[in-house]
């Protein structure tokens, strides 16, 4: 096999014979030269995910960067998986390993639930799609107002990107205002409101970035200030524990200061909890810090595996969607809502079965239980190393922070703009993730834990943990 370089500092691959030469180039910061040789990290990846290059050098003429989804890209190629069960997953090279992506944090029970299995197996059996209302529709909604504190009513979609499309939506035609709040590096989906503040903006109409501000987060202040200065401000969106799953946290302190500051000027607060949601605890990030939005976006963990997306709160927004029989309402101020897939009944088997696994089993406080583990493993681990860093973060979602000394409280971790550049090192984050698959673990810095992960699921993955910061040491990137 050869690995050659690619436009754009990325990598080509074609199959040879044995014993062929495997190159790669990276650029992995801007300023910094041109690395035209493989490591032992990559070296070892490629010896031992033969099938998965085969594949990636297939998948380059099929989809752009040969990926379906951008955070997949990896240098030199990307795993391909056959199977997955409860906390492990197997590639097409036979390699199994410890799962901490779990579905992009869909999975709090594990891969193939016998349960989801069945609830779904069952369903396909008596149809996928009715182009009707179903009963099952209506248990779904009934178990996310069960759940979720803010919920008085609900509309499904099929993922989270279109639950805070349809949440922007219906908050400025209940409010009549046009702009929407965010905080930097928040994401809220791929479209094009939510990705004002992004680095990436192709394709996005100057005009509709207009309506979105962008401001740093745990700056209580700047949001007061800008709300005391524009009266056409609509909601503040952000995900309640920080941005990217929590990578980069935000305080409870600045999450009670905005439910306080958006009640002060008539501005809605809206949750983003596609990732937190039934996450952080049976309610979300909302139950956990007994703060109530009035609005809250839903996915992952809501569909039980499957796409289902939903937003849910206070009905007279919600009810925007609702005809009312004033043709001036209906025409200009109502909110228009289809979607083929909405509450289809696949869907929705699977998620009444996961909120039921939710609401009546002990998932959080197990999955929780493990990420503490995994957390106090880490942090000794780095100790022991002598490693600058922390493991951190909030419930079932752990983050391994390198390459910077520091203090925190391992669970709200807030570092400053520079300490924060050197630990999201892009090189190094492509290494770690790659020496921890050749060590048996599927996670990178971040660590999405699920309520079947074992005692002896976390404690090879603190080993894998460091043997992969050993080889990181090896090649001067810690």
């Amino acid at each position: 096999m050869i690995i050659m370089a690619a436009e754009g500092g990325g990598a080509g691959v074609a199959c040879l014979g044995s014993g062929d030469i495997i190159r790669s180039t990276f650029i992995s910061r801007p300023g910094q030269e041109v690395r035209d040789m493989v490591t032992a990290i990559e070296q070892q990846y490629i010896d031992t995910h033969p099938g998965s290059a085969e594949r990636h050098a297939t998948a380059r003429g099929l989809f752009p960067d040969g990926v379906t989804h951008d955070t997949r890209r990896l240098k030199p190629f990307p795993i391909y998986a056959t199977h997955g069960l409860g906390p492990h997953k197997w590639d097409v090279d036979g390699n199994r390993l410890i799962d901490y992506y779990t579905g992009h944090g869909s999975l709090i029970l594990g891969h193939s639930h016998p349960d989801i299995v069945e609830a779904v197996t069952t369903q396909m059996a008596r149809g996928t799609h009715l182009s009707a209302s179903t009963d099952l529709e209506i248990r779904w909604g009934q178990a996310v107002v069960d759940l979720v504190p803010c919920a008085e009513k609900v509309r499904f979609q099929s993922s989270g990107t279109e639950a805070t499309l349809m949440a922007f939506r219906m908050v400025r035609a209940y409010t009549g205002k046009t702009k929407i709040i965010k905080f930097e590096d928040h994401f809220h989906g791929w479209h094009d409101y939510a990705m004002a503040g992004n680095s990436v903006l192709g394709g996005i109409p100057e005009e509709t970035l207009s309506t979105m501000i962008v401001l740093p987060p745990n700056d209580i202040s700047l949001v007061e200030r800008t709300l005391s200065q524009d009266d056409d401000v609509a909601a503040v969106i952000l995900e309640p524990t920080g941005s990217h799953m929590g990578h980069h946290a935000v305080t409870p302190e600045f999450v009670l200061g905005l439910r306080e500051v958006t009640e002060r000027y008539g501005a809605a607060l809206i949750f983003d909890e596609v990732v937190t949601g039934f996450r952080t605890s049976k309610g979300g990030a909302q139950e956990y810090y007994g703060i109530m939005p009035d609005m809250c976006t839903m996915a992952k963990i809501l569909g039980g595996g499957l796409p289902g997306g939903a937003v849910a709160g206070r009905a007279e927004i919600i009810n925007m969607i609702e005809m009312t029989g004033d043709p001036e309402h209906d025409s200009r101020r109502r909110v228009q809502h289809n979607g083929t897939f909405n509450a289809n009944p696949l869907s929705a088997a699977a998620g009444i079965k996961a909120l039921e696994l939710v609401a009546n089993t002990p998932v959080n406080d197990t999955a929780n239980a493990m990420a503490a583990r995994l957390k106090d493993g880490l942090n000794d681990m780095l100790s022991r190393s002598e490693v600058p860093g922390c493991a951190s973060g909030v419930a079932s979602a752990i983050f391994l922070r390198l390459g910077v000394d520091h203090e925190c409280d391992r669970s709200v971790c807030i570092l400053s703009p520079e300490d924060t550049a050197v630990i999201d090192d892009a090189e190094r984050k492509n290494q770690l993730e790659l020496a921890m698959m050749n060590h048996g673990v599927h996670s990178g810095n971040r660590f999405i834990v699920m309520s079947v992960h074992t005692e002896e699921d976390i404690d090879l993955t603190v080993e894998a943990a460091e043997r992969s910061v050993n080889d990181l040491r090896k090649q001067g990137l810690v």
